[in-house]
C-alpha cells in the first residue's frame, strides 16, 4: 500500500478505514455507564422489596412508614452510586489531560491531528520526545531510540533499526524517523495489555464478604421466621394494612443500614485519603488498602525519580578531580543532544561551552558520545565500548567494583592527537586513540520520601518486593539504597523452569526481582496470594497493568501511563510513594470503625429479632410498627457514624466474627429478655386497666387519639391501646439499653469496662448524652412522640423502664464479666486470634 513507501494517507483513505472501524479508538477504561451506575445502586435485589412495602404503604396513605421504611435504602443507594460516578468523572479527565497530538503524512504533508484519529496504514513522524500510540514498523531512512520502560520496566533505551518494530506506550528519546501505523486501538501492544488486565474482576474485600454473609444469614432467618409470623397474622385475621406494617417492621431486621454506612464511611475514608495524595478510584480500595501485607513495586517511576545523580568522579594520571569535574561539566554543557547523562551532568558539575565543530549523539549501538571542539576532542562512554582505544587502559576491577553497587560507570577520554576526528571517510562515527581522564559513576535517583516510606511501612509490618526490568544488580543496588535487605536478587528468566509450589518458594525467599517480563510480575503476585498474603502493586507502565489488577490493591502513578491508571484502584496523584502509609492507616481507622459499628448494627438486629419472636408467641400483638423503627437512626445510624470516624488505626482483627459473636449474642438474649418482659407487663397492665373501667377519662381520650377507635365501641380498642403503651415502654427501654451498649464497647471508666478495657476518649460518653438528651425530647414533645407512634410520658412507664433497665445492665456486665453465655453456647472453644482493631473481652 501507499503507506509502505512513507508516502502517507490521502484524506479520503483515511475517511474511507474510519468508517471501516480502522481507527486508533482507545481502549475503554471499564468503568460502568451512569445508567448502570444508577440501576445497579438504586434497584438492587433489597432495595426493589423495601420500594414495593413502601408503595403499599403510600397506596394505604401510612406516609410516614413509607418514608422511615424506604429512606436509608434510598439514601444509601445515592451516596453509592455518587462515589461511583466521582471516581468515574475523576479517571476520565486523567484520561483526557494525556491527549497529545501526532504528526501524521496526509495529503503528502505533515499534519498534527488526535492519536484516536489516527487509521490503520497512516504514516507517522516519530521525533525524540515524542510518544508511540500505534504498533509498527520504521521506514528506511529512519533511526531512533525508544524507551520502553512503561511497556517492559526495562530503563535503557532500545535502539531501532529500518523495518525494526515501534510499540504503543513506548517514548523516542532520540532520533526521528517515519512508521507505519500497522497496529491501532485494541488490536496494539498497550491495547492488547489493558484488554487481558480488565477481564480480571475486582476483589471482595475481607469486610466485604464478611458482611455479604451476615446479611445474608440475618436474611434467611428472617425469611424464616416473618412465614411464621405472616401464616399467624393470616390465620388471626389480621387486616391488609397490619401485614403490609408487619412486613415493612420485618424487612427491617435485615441491617441494609449497614450498607449506607460502609459507603458513607468508604467515602469519608476516599476523602480523606485523598488529602495525603492518593485517589481511590474503586470504593473498596479504602479498606484493601487496609490489609495489605506485602507491596509490590517497580523500581523506574516509583523508587526512582527516572534522572541520574552523580555519585563518584575519579580523576586519572595527572588531572585533578577539580579538571576532571570541569571537563564534564563542560561536555554536558556542549552537547547538542541532551540525555539523561548529559543531564544529570550539567546539573551536579561546573564548567563551560566548548566551541564545538562536530558531534556524535549518543546511541545504544556506539555507547558513546563524542564532541569535536577548539579545546579538543572528547568521548564519553562505557569503559568496554572505549577499551580498545584507551591508552593507558583503564582498570577493569574499577569498573566491576562500581558496577557490583548497580552504578552506571562511564569514562572521559580524550584524543592523544590534536584535531582527531569522531568520523571516517563515509561519515561513519569512529573512535581515535584516546587518553582517559577520569571516571565518572552514575545511579538511579532515589524519590526523596522513598527511604522513610519504606521505613514507615516495614514498621507497620508490611514486606515489600521490588519487581524490574532492570539489571538485579542495579535493582539490588536501588533497594539497598532504600532500606531494603536485597538479599540474593533472581533474574526474570529463572522463573520460567519453576512450577508454581518451587515458584512460591523462590518468591517468599526473595525481595528483589530483575529483567522481569509482564508476566512474571504476575506470576509473583499470584504466588503471594497463594501463600495467603493480601498485595499491594504499585506501578506506573502498560507492563505493571496485569499485575495490578492481580493484586488485591493495585496502585499507579499519575504521571505513567494511562493504562495502568485506567485498571489501578488508587492513583498516586503527585507521583509520590508517601501517600501509602497514610493511606493504609487512613483505611485501618475506617475499617476499625466499621467493625466496631458492625457490634451495634447486629445487636440491634439480634434483639429486634428475638423480641418479635417471643411477642408473637406469646399471641400479645406486635411489638414494633414501622414508625417506631426510625428511631434506630438515634440507637444505630448516629452512633455507628461518629464512632466509624472517631475509630483508631488498628490492623484489621482478623477474628471478627467471633468477637461479634462473643459480644452479640449475650447482648441479644439478654437485652430481649428484658424487653419481652417489659413489653408483655405492660400490655397485661393496660388491658387489665381498660376492662375493669376504673381508667381515668383522660387516659382514655388520650388512647382514643392514639389509636383513632372510640372506647367501648370498637372491640379493638382495648388490644391497640394495650399495644401502643406496650410499644412505648419497650422502645424507651431498648434506645437507652443501646445508649448504654456504646459504653460498653468504648467504656469511659471501669463501671462500664465490662467488655472492654476503659479508652481516654470520651467523645463516645459525650455523645452518649447527646442521644440521650435528644431521645428525651422525644419522649416530652407532642409532635416527635406522635410521629414515631408512642405514647405521651408517664410516670409507671418511666418506673418500670429505669428499674428494668438497671436490672439489665447489671446481668449483661455480669455476663460479660465472666463470659457466661460464651461457656454455655460453646463460643469460648472457637479459635482465637491475635487482638486487632475490633473490641474483645479483656
Amino acid at each position: 500500500m501507499a503507506a509502505s513507501t512513507g508516502e502517507g494517507l490521502t484524506s479520503a483513505e483515511a475517511a474511507a478505514r474510519r468508517r471501516r472501524g480502522e481507527t486508533n479508538a482507545p481502549v475503554k477504561g471499564g468503568s460502568r455507564s451512569y445508567a448502570d451506575i444508577f440501576r445497579t445502586n438504586v434497584f438492587s435485589f433489597f432495595n426493589v422489596i423495601l420500594f414495593g412495602i413502601g408503595a403499599a404503604l403510600l397506596a394505604m396513605g401510612r406516609f410516614s412508614d413509607a418514608l422511615i421504611s424506604v429512606g436509608l435504602g434510598l439514601i444509601n443507594a445515592v451516596i453509592s452510586a455518587a462515589q461511583e460516578i466521582r471516581a468515574k468523572r475523576k479517571l476520565d479527565r486523567l484520561q483526557v489531560l494525556e491527549r497529545v497530538p501526532v504528526t501524521a503524512l496526509r495529503d503528502g504533508r505533515e499534519t498534527e491531528i488526535p492519536p484516536d484519529r489516527v487509521v490503520r496504514g497512516d504514516v507517522l513522524r516519530v521525533r525524540a520526545g515524542d510518544q508511540i500510540v500505534v504498533d509498527g514498523p520504521l521506514l528506511d531512512g529512519g533511526r531512533v531510540e525508544a524507551d520502553e520502560s512503561l511497556l517492559t520496566g526495562e530503563s535503557d533505551p532500545v535502539p531501532k533499526a529500518p523495518g525494526d518494530d515501534l510499540r504503543s506506550g513506548s517514548l523516542c528519546v532520540a532520533g526521528d524517523g517515519l512508521m507505519v501505523a500497522r497496529d491501532v486501538g485494541a488490536a496494539s501492544y498497550a491495547g492488547r495489555l489493558t484488554a487481558e488486565a480488565r477481564r480480571v474482576t475486582t476483589d471482595k474485600t475481607p469486610l466485604q464478604r464478611r458482611v455479604e454473609f451476615l446479611v445474608r444469614l440475618v436474611m434467611a432467618l428472617t425469611v424464616l421466621m416473618s412465614g411464621a409470623i405472616l401464616g399467624q397474622a393470616a390465620i388471626e385475621g389480621f387486616s391488609l394494612l397490619r401485614v403490609v406494617q408487619m412486613t415493612a417492621v420485618l424487612s427491617g431486621l435485615v441491617p441494609y443500614g449497614l450498607f449506607f454506612l460502609i459507603a458513607l464511611a468508604y467515602t469519608a475514608g476516599a476523602a480523606a485519603i485523598a488529602r495525603s495524595g492518593a485517589l481511590v478510584q474503586q470504593v473498596n480500595a479504602v479498606e484493601s488498602v487496609s490489609n495489605v501485607d506485602v507491596v509490590c513495586t517497580d523500581k523506574t517511576g516509583t523508587l526512582t525519580t527516572g534522572r541520574l545523580t552523580v555519585e563518584e568522579i575519579h580523576p586519572f594520571g595527572e588531572h585533578s578531580r577539580a579538571e576532571v569535574e570541569s571537563f564534564l561539566g563542560s561536555f554536558a554543557r556542549s552537547a547538542a543532544n541532551a540525555n539523561l547523562t548529559t543531564r544529570a551532568l550539567a546539573l551536579a558539575l561546573g564548567g563551560r561551552n566548548f566551541r564545538v565543530r562536530d558531534e556524535i549523539a549518543f546511541a545504544s549501538s556506539l555507547r558513546w558520545s563524542g564532541l569535536v571542539a577548539a579545546e579538543g576532542t572528547w568521548v564519553l562512554g562505557a569503559p568496554d565500548a572505549l577499551a580498545g582505544h584507551l591508552t593507558p587502559p583503564v582498570a577493569a576491577d574499577d569498573v566491576a567494583k562500581h558496577a557490583e553497587r548497580g552504578l552506571r560507570v562511564l569514562v572521559l577520554a580524550r584524543a592523544r592527537e590534536n584535531g582527531a576526528k569522531l568520523r571516517d571517510g563515509a561519515g561513519r562515527p569512529t573512535l581515535p586513540a584516546l587518553e582517559p581522564v577520569g571516571l565518572v559513576a552514575l545511579a538511579d535517583e532515589l524519590r526523596p520520601e522513598v527511604g522513610e516510606t519504606v521505613r514507615r511501612l516495614r514498621a507497620d509490618g508490611v514486606a515489600l518486593k521490588v519487581l524490574s526490568g532492570d539489571d538485579p544488580r542495579t535493582v539490588a543496588s536501588i533497594a539497598v539504597r532504600a532500606g531494603l535487605d536485597a538479599g540474593e536478587p533472581v533474574a526474570g528468566a529463572a522463573l520460567d523452569a519453576c512450577d508454581d509450589p518451587a515458584l512460591d518458594r523462590v518468591v517468599a525467599r526473595t525481595t528483589v526481582f530483575g529483567r522481569v517480563a509482564p508476566e512474571h510480575k504476575e506470576r509473583i503476585v499470584r504466588s503471594l496470594r497463594r501463600q495467603h498474603h493480601y498485595v499491594a502493586m504499585v506501578g506506573d507502565g502498560v507492563n505493571d497493568a496485569r499485575a495490578l489488577k492481580g493484586a488485591q490493591v493495585g496502585v499507579a502513578m499519575r504521571s505513567g501511563s494511562a493504562v495502568t491508571r485506567d485498571v489501578a484502584d488508587i492513583v498516586l496523584v503527585e507521583d509520590s510513594f508517601a501517600a501509602l502509609p497514610p493511606a493504609q492507616r487512613e483505611g485501618r481507622r475506617i475499617v476499625n470503625g466499621i467493625g466496631v459499628s458492625l457490634y451495634i448494627f447486629l445487636a440491634r438486629v439480634a434483639t429486634q429479632g428475638l423480641v418479635i419472636l417471643a411477642v408473637t408467641m406469646l399471641g400479645i400483638g406486635f411489638p414494633y410498627s414501622p414508625t417506631q423503627v426510625g428511631l434506630t437512626l438515634l440507637t444505630v445510624g448516629v452512633p455507628t457514624f461518629f464512632l466509624t470516624m472517631w475509630a483508631e488505626p488498628l490492623p484489621p482483627e482478623p477474628n471478627l466474627l467471633r468477637g461479634i459473636a462473643s459480644f452479640v449474642v449475650p447482648a441479644a438474649v439478654i437485652t430481649s429478655g428484658f424487653g419481652t418482659a417489659i413489653y408483655a407487663g405492660l400490655y397485661e397492665a393496660v388491658t387489665v386497666g381498660f376492662s375493669s373501667g376504673r381508667t381515668p377519662t383522660e387516659v382514655i381520650n388520650e388512647f382514643e387519639r392514639y389509636t383513632g377507635l372510640t372506647y367501648g365501641s370498637d372491640t379493638d380498642f382495648t388490644a391497640a391501646a394495650a399495644t401502643i403503651a406496650a410499644q412505648t415502654g419497650l422502645s424507651t427501654f431498648f434506645c437507652l439499653a443501646s445508649f448504654l451498649l456504646i459504653l460498653l464497647l468504648a467504656p469511659p471508666n471501669r463501671v462500664f469496662a465490662a467488655w472492654t478495657a476503659p479508652i481516654a476518649d470520651r467523645r463516645p460518653a459525650y455523645l452518649v448524652c447527646g442521644l440521650s438528651v435528644t431521645f428525651g425530647a422525644v419522649l416530652f414533645s407532642p409532635a416527635l412522640y406522635t410521629y414515631f407512634g408512642l405514647a405521651g410520658p408517664s410516670r409507671p412507664m418511666f418506673v418500670i423502664v429505669f428499674a428494668t433497665l438497671a436490672m439489665w445492665f447489671a446481668a449483661l456486665s455480669l455476663a460479660y464479666r465472666l463470659r457466661l453465655l460464651d461457656r454455655v453456647l460453646g463460643l469460648d472453644q472457637l479459635p482465637r486470634g491475635s487482638t486487632g482493631s475490633s473490641p474483645g473481652p479483656r
